[in-house]
């Protein structure tokens, strides 16, 4: 079945759920081990025609699995901009002298459609020579990430959150520093590194009802008011934002434009993974307890699962991906493949312990699995197909990984293995 976006999809599935040909509702999430089905995953150095993959053949290899995740989880994106510049707005001294803070106006064009976005990065003020960079897209707006009242507000659309002082869909004074848990600026700064962030939602609103805002209309054609079967959902509107704030990343001369690192938490390390595979100038990509259509194997069917996840969130990927629910054995790709598609450079995944939503295991086994790939170029996988223990990283191979302890969060914890590791990979690359 082709899969509506949005109001007509929810008439069909109610439509059909009231004639029986549908479950009420995704099953109930599994956290039993012993009820996860057996199953093969689809081997990466083998081409779709059952060719054996050598290292000559990985580029084509690539390019097939990138159009296999398009095709069938995460949706293509429809062209490509005329043109984009940035301008910077607003720069000051920030974290009590440690670091200058830099605001930029990015916009982009297509045909006689604009999108703009904000892109806030700290520099650390005592490097000697450019610095490498730390990138994330926060979910509540730049000035939500930390108590900086020198952050410009986001103009655009926000989820409602009271206890974030938004209850108009629009920031206030009072939502500043409203997500400063999740994320820790002070610490990436104090090592050495750059920190940026951008807004997801100057990409994508994250509405399942509403494709009037971001960067979709962008690339409308005609009489278009929504993505097509086969094109991008907000996970890969979130993915492409990412790349957008690279394009000024690389350009920043305070910044190494080849010690780039991504990170992404929960729905935004779905994005993150995606958008490294996409994007070469991610020198590292690392991926937060991201858990189904992120890190972890869809084939598991443990936790949230490709039901459950469409269910909730059926604008996050393209409208074929629904099908899959509940024969995930007929996806031509999983996870394992999706990290596969970073290497040879370096990528990181990271779990925890209560996060069992997310599937750990099922991460840890995408991220081992990917191994092959990164052997193949030259790379180093994970050096054991078993859990560590805790809090205990492997992280001196290419394809880092930990389970710590606590729930679904970023903690200081993680934000320091992040980047003793690519410490560990910038040193060795020589730069």
């Amino acid at each position: 079945m082709t899969h509506l976006r949005y109001r007509n999809y929810f008439l069909v599935y109610l439509l059909l759920t009231a004639c029986g040909f549908l479950p009420a509702q995704a099953p109930p999430p599994n956290y039993d081990e012993t009820q996860v089905p057996t199953y093969t995953l689809p081997d990466p150095l083998v081409a779709r025609d059952g060719t054996p993959v050598t290292a000559a053949d990985w580029p084509a290899r690539r390019e097939e699995l990138l159009r296999l995740f398009e095709d069938h989880v995460y949706g293509s994106v429809p062209g490509k901009l005329d043109s984009i510049s940035w301008q910077i707005v607003e720069e000051g001294e920030a974290m009590r002298g440690k670091a200058l803070r830099r605001q930029v106006a990015i916009r982009m064009y297509y045909g006689p459609h604009e999108l703009r976005a904000g892109l806030l990065l700290y520099v650390p003020n005592q490097a000697n020579g450019p610095v490498p960079v730390l990138l994330g897209t926060n979910f509540f707006g730049n000035h939500a990430v930390l108590p900086d009242t020198a952050v410009l507000l986001t103009p655009n659309w926000l989820p409602n959150q009271k206890a974030y002082g938004i209850t108009d869909h629009r920031a206030t004074e009072s939502s500043r520093s409203a997500r400063g848990h999740r994320w820790n600026p002070e610490l990436v700064v104090g090592r050495g590194y750059a920190f940026a962030t951008i807004y997801s939602g100057d990409f994508d609103g994250d509405r399942p009802d509403d494709w009037t805002d971001g960067v979709h209309p962008l690339f409308y054609t005609g009489t278009q008011q929504q993505p097509a079967v086969d094109e991008w959902g907000t996970i890969a509107a979130w993915a492409w934002g990412y790349s957008r704030a690279i394009d000024y990343l690389v350009t920043d001369t305070l910044l190494n434009p080849d010690q780039i690192v991504i990170m992404g938490h929960s729905r935004m390390g779905k994005a993150a993974l995606w958008a490294g595979a996409n994007d070469p100038r991610a020198a590292v990509v690392v991926s937060n307890n991201s858990g189904c259509g992120g890190a972890a194997l869809s084939r598991r069917r443990y936790g949230e699962t490709v039901a459950s996840i469409n269910e909730a969130f059926p604008h996050w990927f393209n409208d074929r991906f629904p099908d899959y629910a509940g024969r995930e054995e007929d996806l031509p790709v999983d996870q394992h493949e999706l990290i596969a598609l970073v290497a040879p450079r370096p990528v990181y995944v990271a779990s925890a312990v209560n996060d069992r939503w997310a599937d750990p295991l099922g991460e840890f086994l995408a991220a081992y699995h990917a191994g092959p790939v990164y052997r193949l170029l030259g790379a180093s996988g994970l050096p054991q197909d078993t859990l560590p223990p805790p809090n205990e990283a492997l992280d001196r191979t290419t394809v880092g990984y930990h389970i710590r302890r606590r729930g679904h969060a970023v903690l200081d914890y993680d934000w320091n293995q992040y980047i003793d590791f690519a410490n560990r990979h910038f040193a060795s690359s020589g730069d």
